[in-house]
Formats: C-alpha cells, structure tokens, sequence
C-alpha cells in the first residue's frame, strides 16, 4: 500500500500526519506571488538555454517572510555546480542584533546522513568494509547484531530503536557523551523488528555508522569530512560542528511563541554523523552536485545510495516534483530546520537552511522551485471533476479509501478534518499530490470502470469507486 513515512501502517493512518508534511508546488504564498508592484514590468530573470529563474519574485518572497518575521534563513540554488542564486533573512543572533548573511552557517541537522552515506560508500570503495558485514564485531553488545549489515543501517532496516525517541534522551541532550556512552544508550533498547524486514527510520543507525567509519579511518568524524569532502570539494562552511559561535558566522537556534526565543542547544557528540554537520545552504547544493556528478563516488555507488526500499534510500529520500525526479533529505535540530533536493537530470540543487522556522521551508522551497521551472498548468472540465469527485476504496484492503470532492473545475483531496489538498492536472485523467517528505501520489481515473489506479514510488493499487 502506498505511504508517506515508514510508521503509517495505512492510507488511514497516512492521513492524519498528512497535513504536517505535505507540500503541494501549487500552493504559492499570494502575498509573495502575487505581488503587482511597479518591478513586475522590469523583472530580474536568469536565462540560459535549460532554465528561466525569476529573480525577482525570489527577492520579493524573501522580502514578504522577512516583513512578517516568519522565518529566518537562507537559501540557495546552483546549477550544475555553480550557485546561481542565494539569499539570507533574519537575525544569525537575535541578542546581539546580527543579521543573518549568505554566509551564515547554520546546523544541517539530518541532511548530515548524506554526507555520512557518501563517506560510508567510499569507505566500501576503498574496500575498508563491505555493505554486506554485520556489525558484531564492532557492536557486540547491539541486540541482533550478527543479522544487521552495512546496508541495513544506510536504508534504515536494522530494527535498531530510534534513540532520540526515548523520552530520557531530553535529559541528556546538552550533554557530552563518548562513543561508549552512546554505543551503550543504544544497546540498551530491544530491537523493533527483525533487520531487513521492513524499514523505520532511525538516527541510531548513523551513530554507529560514524563510529565504524572512525573505527575504519582511525581518524575522528571531524578530520574524515574535512579531508575527504570539505577540502576536496571547496565547501569552506561545512564541517563536523561543535559548541556555537556566533563570532564564526554560526547561528543560534529559536522557536517562536509570541516572540522568538533561543531554543536548546544540543551536544553534537550525541548526534555525530546522523546529525552534526554545520554548513550553508550554498555549500550543500555544491556537496549534492558533486555527489550525483559522480567526483566524489562511483555511478554504481550512486545507484546504490539512491535504490529505494520502501521508503528510505542510503542517506537519501526520493522525491517527485512535476514528474521530475530528486533526492534529498531533511532536517530538524533543536530550532534548526533544514531541506535540499538535487534533480540529477536538470543538474539543479535546492537546499533551504534556517534557525528560525514557523513551517514555511516546505512553502520556501516549492515557490522557489516554481519560479524556477516556471511549469505550466493544465485544467480540467468541470465535467470531467464532477466524475471523477467520490470515495475510492482499495480491491485489496477496505481500510484504505481515498475521498475526493469537488471545486468547480479543481479536485480536492479529502486527508481528514480541516486537512485537504489541491490535485494537479496532468492530462489524461491524470492528477498529482506532491509532497516534501514522501513520494508522491499519481491518481489516474477510469469513469467507465468506475476505478481509479494509485501509483506511489514502486507501488500500484487499483480502487472502486463507492
């Protein structure tokens, strides 16, 4: 059955969290969008012979979420390796009144899992180890340790539990810890499932990955990416972080209620390569044009990192925009949030980092994108909608419906109460719902069959209409 994340069990339970995560490229900012100012006649465009960037609504978008205070960031997006456009809003430090530049540097969160991945795959080049070794000799103490492989850590099919799930880990969270005191957190929990069974994201899985690349390099994290990526690769703002400093170009964290105050500051010596990573959303996109440009490993390695089981690659989400292919990740660090994508066919990186963020990245990301593409929209009849509008339930599965309705010549899905998504129309009964952090959904419909057939990643299931 089709999902969003590996913990929803069914379209019903997908439902529920759907709203939190989902993102649909047609949903703009109006005030940003439509903004009818005397620069609309005189807009700022990059042009080459692939792409048409408005510069200008960019600037605008930025300008708006500054005014409102609704996020402080930057963003960034290169093509082809080369950044063709960034831009930064807020305050780097809001106590000493420092504004956030293009060179504000800010924790990445678990968009460091790609740069752990990536390591872990050059360390499998280097033969150093293998994707198919298990890990008792390193974790003798990891409950089913002879069954969990390499692999099974890189795409999440260990079984190992989530560490940062427990709620004890708030208790230690600002704490240096050593590589035996997480090693020994970690075995302390029973496994969730049988490795290789199914796929659960775990940050657990990346601590032991760091520990077994030091293990391997005899080096620490911190020396590996610096001699293996940050040097090699210019990207003069990435590096293994440590304690905050504002007089570096860093960023403190905050979470808004009524005004932004500073959120937690966690000890990266818990996160290590599932988390650590400070950098700028410049350098992520040059990190992510020379990973799937193949200068930094192979194109086997590639296929490997980005082959999808269930939900998770090696280091890497899939994801769909307008039908075109991306890769990426996420992240989430005390009050630092983070997203990138890299489209591999149109060479072009996107990478929104902040330390301030009221939900608006998934927004920022796919207005950017949209002024980017610059994709147009096709429409369907009123006709055609009032057909396909109803309740589809799965030939397979009772549980699993799917409700759409009806607005004018727009169909709507139905998630839950107050949660609803617009749908967009590719042509031949066709529909899209995009999402950030989850595959997304093709719904083609058959007013003869009364039928509709839901696509997802590798997943295909045919629904009757009620």
């Amino acid at each position: 059955m089709p999902y969003v994340c590996s913990s929803l069990k069914s379209i019903n339970q997908m439902k529920k969290q759907l709203l939190l995560v989902a993102v649909l490229i047609t949903t703009l900012l109006s005030s940003c969008s439509e903004n009818k100012n005397k620069e609309a006649d005189k807009q700022k465009t990059i042009i080459n012979n692939t792409y048409t960037l408005n510069i200008t609504k960019l600037d605008s978008l930025f300008r708006e979420l500054d005014k409102n205070g609704e996020f402080m960031g930057s963003i960034a997006l290169s093509y082809d390796g080369t950044v063709i456009y960034t831009n930064a809003i807020g305050f780097a430090d809001i106590e000493t009144q420092k504004k956030a530049t293009i060179n504000t540097k800010y924790r990445i969160g678990s968009i460091s899992k790609t740069f752990t991945a990536t390591l872990v795959l050059m360390a499998i080049e280097e033969n150093k180890i293998k994707l198919e070794q298990t890990l008792e000799t390193y974790f003798p103490t990891i409950a089913n340790a002879h069954k969990i492989s390499i692999e099974n850590l890189l795409n999440h099919r260990s079984g190992i539990f989530n560490f940062t799930k427990d709620k004890a880990f708030l208790d230690y969270v600002t704490e240096y810890k050593t590589q035996n005191e997480m090693v020994a957190i970690i075995s302390n929990y029973k496994s969730n499932f049988e490795p290789n069974s199914k796929g659960e994201y775990s940050n657990s899985n990346y601590i032991l990955l760091s520990i077994i690349l030091e293990k391997v390099y005899d080096s620490s994290l911190k020396e590996i990416i610096k001699e293996k990526l940050s040097i090699p690769f210019n990207l003069k703002n990435t590096y293994y972080g440590s304690e905050i400093n504002i007089k570096d170009n860093e960023s403190n964290p905050y979470k808004l209620s009524t005004e932004w105050t500073q959120g937690i500051k966690g000890n990266m010596s818990i996160f290590m390569g599932a988390g650590a990573i400070v950098s700028t959303p410049s350098d992520v996109t040059i990190f992510m044009d020379a990973l799937f440009s193949e200068k930094i490993i192979s194109a086997q390695s590639i296929e490997k990192m980005t082959t999808i089981k269930g939900t998770f690659g090696m280091g890497v989400f899939r994801r769909s925009i307008h039908d075109r292919k991306s890769f990426g990740h996420s992240g989430s660090l005390d009050g630092f949030k983070s997203l990138a994508m890299y489209f591999p066919k149109e060479k072009l990186g996107i990478a929104v980092t902040s330390n301030g963020d009221t939900n608006k990245k998934e927004e920022i990301l796919a207005e950017a994108l949209s002024y980017y593409f610059n994709d147009s929209f096709l429409e369907a009849s009123e006709e055609d909608v009032k057909k396909y509008a109803g309740a589809y339930t799965s030939v397979k599965d009772k549980k699993d419906s799917f409700t759409f309705t009806q607005e004018k010549n727009e169909l709507i899905l139905e998630i839950g109460p107050d949660m609803r998504g617009d749908l967009i129309y590719k042509g031949d009964h066709k529909f899209l719902f995009e999402q950030a952090y989850a595959e997304a959904f093709t719904f083609i419909f058959s007013s003869e069959k009364n039928e509709l057939l839901v696509k997802q990643g590798d997943y295909q299931g045919i629904y009757k209409k009620e």
